[in-house]
């Protein structure tokens, strides 16, 4: 094999070593790129489902029906307010003291649902939702129940027959009331949605 063979069966062997080696290093890229996407999936889906966690029990919290002393009294009260009337939308303002003690949790829920989106797609969405339509109705009822109990004491008896019917409605949506709860079954049903999204990532099936 003369000089020049052997000159060109180098280069070839060469350029194949490169070529080789650069399949490699692309292989590996792509294989730490899968690996990483799919870690961050991983987190993601942990970190969503354990803040579904907590804002479960933080619904939970701010509907107990156990009010203590001294909560509603952060309300700024208006001039013109009767005792009764003060008394009334104090007791419903606890929903918003207690709501502000823990509004880091849904702070935090909210700003991953546009993370979770891009990830997992739009309609993997809707337990947020459902979750927000939660807090939207039980702060619905502090608004208005808080007027009913203040205009309780100037109807007539028919009236406030329809206002006790309302009121009952109301006090079940914003304090826990038991088996007939309507609030607790909707809140479960959300966390089992989550969650059937959420642990086949976490476990790697998705």
């Amino acid at each position: 094999m003369t000089n020049e063979s052997i000159k060109i069966v180098l280069e070839i062997i060469n350029t194949v070593a490169i070529i080789a080696a650069s399949g490699v290093a692309i292989y590996g890229i792509n294989a730490w790129k899968k690996e990483f996407s799919g870690k961050r999936r991983i987190e993601l889906a942990e970190d969503v489902l354990a803040l579904f966690y907590e804002a479960r029990d933080a619904i939970n919290s701010i509907r107990s029906p156990l009010v203590f002393q001294g909560e509603g009294s952060t309300r700024k009260s208006q001039d013109d307010e009767a005792a009764h009337e003060k008394q009334a939308r104090d007791k419903a303002y606890v929903f918003y003291e207690r709501f502000d003690k823990r509004k880091e949790v849904f702070s935090k829920l909210h700003s991953k649902r546009y993370q979770f989106m891009a990830r997992f797609g739009a309609e993997k969405t809707k337990p947020f939702d459902d979750l927000w339509q939660i807090f939207i109705d039980i702060k619905c009822e502090a608004d208005q129940l808080a007027e009913i109990w203040s205009e309780l004491p100037y109807c007539d008896e028919e009236d406030k027959k329809t206002l006790k019917e309302q009121k009952k409605e109301q006090t079940n949506i914003l304090w826990y009331c038991g088996r007939s709860d309507p609030i607790v079954p909707r809140l479960e049903k959300i966390i089992l949605d989550i969650e059937a999204i959420c642990k086949p990532i976490i476990m790697g099936k998705k």
